[in-house]
């Protein structure tokens, strides 16, 4: 699917996403927000992490509606490589969003931050998140034992990775 665009998160966005993340659908994804406010509080955070320039987080549109969020976190103790994340509302899964947003922010980071790598780190048993990654020509490097804490638990998650060197030239980055 083409037809979307991303644009940096808003605290209006607070609602929605914890109404995404709450279904219980969501069972291989790491966040569950407590409520409206907390959700506030994490996007209040974000906008400060962004004019850090430590974290990018962008709400991802789709008819005028946020269907989901995809991010960058950019690694502080070396600043050439990223980690994206992102979710999808469940009624528009499968339908290549994920991968459409992730090509838009990896375009973001190579081009204006000019990170030399990108990762994605999905939990093992996350195949959904694990097909977005391969589909958008990440390598799986290795599991990463205890790597993610989910529900009290620490459990093990997957290592995507992608180099400035395995991308092709594409049209510049258009600003959120």
């Amino acid at each position: 699917m083409k037809s979307i665009k991303i644009r940096y998160q808003q605290i209006k966005d607070a609602r929605r996403f914890v109404e995404i993340l709450r279904h219980p659908d969501f069972v291989d994804f790491p966040a569950k927000p407590e409520s409206i406010e907390k959700e506030k509080q994490f996007l209040r955070q974000g906008l400060k992490l962004r004019k850090k320039g430590m974290e990018y987080g962008f709400s991802i549109i789709h008819k005028g509606q946020v269907i989901g969020a995809v991010g960058l976190k950019v690694d502080q103790h070396r600043k050439y490589i990223g980690e994206i994340g992102y979710f999808v509302d469940r009624e528009y899964w499968g339908r290549g969003i994920a991968s459409a947003a992730v090509g838009l922010v990896e375009r973001f980071a190579f081009d204006r931050l000019h990170i030399r790598r990108t990762e994605i780190v999905t939990l093992k048993t996350n195949a959904a998140s694990q097909r977005v990654a391969e589909k958008c020509g990440y390598h799986k490097e290795g599991i990463q034992k205890g790597k993610l804490r989910f529900d009290g638990k620490y459990l093990d998650a997957c290592l995507f990775a992608k180099t400035l060197a395995q991308v092709p030239e594409k049209q510049a980055w258009p600003a959120p």
